[in-house]
Formats: C-alpha cells, structure tokens, sequence
C-alpha cells in the first residue's frame, strides 16, 4: 500500500502540472488573441479587414496600411507629445513619489495614517468624475490646451499610485541594512543612497512602467483637455472614424505603431523587473 501510494504521488504531480500549464496556455490565447488580431488586421488589405467573414489566418500581407496611417494626418507630432507627457509623468512622479514613500515609510509624524488613507481615498475616485471640475480648474490656471496642464492632471492619479507602491517596496527592505550603514559612518542619506537604493531599483522600474504606460495609453483627459492641434497619440488614432466610415486596417496599423514603443520599454527593463527586491542583501 506505502509503495503503492508513493508511486502515485508523481503521477499526482504530473497532472497537477499539465492542467496549471493548460490553464496558463489558455490565458496566454485569451489574453494574447487581440494583440494577435491587430497585427493580423494591420497586415492584411484594407478590403479584407472588412470582410463580414474575417479570417483568423493572414489571407495576404501588405505595409499599404502602414502608409496610410502616417499620410492620413501628422503621425509623430502626436506621438512626440504622447512621449514627452509621459516620461514627464515618470520622472516628476517618480522622484515626488519616492520622497513621499519614504517620508511615510521611515518616518512617524502627526497625520501619518490620514496621508495613506487620503491616498487611498484618491485612488477610488472615478476617472470620469473628475472631467469637469478639473476642466475648469486648468481653465482658470490658463493650462487649458497645453501639455503642462495634461502633465499635472495625469500626476493627480498616477502620483498617489506611485507613492502607495514605493511604500510597499520601501516597508520590505529591512532597517537593519540602513542601521547597519549608519553604524559604519554613512549619514542617514548616504545609508540610503548606498544600500536603500539599489535594492529599491526594481521596483522604482515597475511603477515607472506602470505610470508610463498609463499616461501613454490614456484617452478621456487628452480627448476633453487638448485641442486637435496638440492631441497626443491615443486620440490621434480617432482620425480614422470620419463621416465615411472606420477605416479598420490603417486603424490597426496606427495602434501597432503607438504599441512599440511600449514593447521596447519592457524590453529594456524586463530584467529589473523580474530581479528579486533584496538581492545580495541575505547572508549567505
């Protein structure tokens, strides 16, 4: 029976394996199938987009498209804002929202616990039902239709997020480390930078992804806050919705475009992504 039941268990393990890697296989197709959609639609002729009988295989492949979405209207004036709202939104936010982190992580003041919570209280706040009152607030400041106004808007709701994340990143990394470099003659911004910091890259990379890839990708405020002549990449891609109809294809070769310069991000950061928070900080 003992030498039955053992021999069992790998068999257990086996199937328990398989299915976890079915299920991720299926996520993978559920989740990866649009973006295989646009590539397909981007490629394919424009007559064939349309096709009430589409075809999940590449029927022909063509950059007509391609051509199309650059010549329909300005391609990089967009995208060059799009560019310079975002990396302003991570570099502002970042560098406010690690002082924030760490002031709320490594020190006790008066109002520690309304600070969290109003960043909490922030983040749940709808998008949406914000439009008005912000509207009129960058009207009065005169930051209506400039990119200085869209910069600080985003900040709004990034910002907060970026805060609440650092925190976590910054609560995980032991005090000892930073006590441990004051013993040894570092000032308290020494210890920081020496030891803190490093081990704080990661994670600084990820919420810098994930602020980027929200200012790039949002839609609603650079719609409602900009005029045709300053609009960004996202309401861009609306010139191909006209009185004539969508015209899908190029559509979807404009949204391939807006797509690589995210790809190439994650590209580039994806190993400080994935890199372990404390790494080289545990004995060995």
């Amino acid at each position: 029976m003992s030498g039955t039941s053992t021999a069992a268990a790998p068999a257990r393990r086996r199937t328990s394996k398989l299915g976890w890697n079915l299920l991720g296989l299926v996520v993978f197709l559920v989740a990866g199938f649009p973006l295989y959609w646009m590539l397909n639609t981007a490629f394919k002729p424009a007559k064939d987009a349309i096709d009430p009988d589409p075809s999940l295989l590449p029927t022909g492949i063509t950059l007509g498209n391609f051509r199309r979405a650059l010549d329909i209207s300005d391609f990089w004036g967009p995208v060059g804002r799009s560019l310079v709202v975002s990396l302003s939104v991570v570099v502002i936010g970042m560098a406010v929202g690690l002082l924030a982190a760490l002031a709320i992580s490594r020190f006790v003041f008066r109002g520690r616990k309304i600070v969290i919570v109003g960043i909490l209280a922030v983040q749940m706040v709808p998008l949406v039902a914000m439009i008005i009152p912000v509207f009129l607030l960058l009207n009065d400041l005169g930051q209506y239709d400039k990119l200085t106004g869209l910069i600080i808007t985003y900040l709004t709701f990034i910002l907060p997020f970026t805060v609440w994340t650092l925190r976590g990143f910054i609560v995980n990394i032991p005090r000892e480390l930073e006590e441990a470099a004051m013993v040894d003659g570092c000032s308290r911004t020494g210890a920081f930078v020496r030891v803190v910091f490093p081990l704080l890259a990661p994670g600084m990379v990820a919420t810098s992804v994930y602020g980027f890839i929200q200012a790039w990708n949002e839609y609603l405020y650079a719609l409602m806050l900009l005029s045709q002549e300053h609009q960004t990449a996202t309401v861009w891609l609306g010139n191909f919705t006209t009185k004539h109809g969508t015209e899908y294809a190029p559509m979807m070769a404009g949204a391939t475009m807006m797509a690589v310069p995210i790809v190439v991000l994650f590209l580039l950061v994806q190993r400080k992504m994935a890199a372990g928070l404390t790494a080289g900080a545990v004995k060995g």
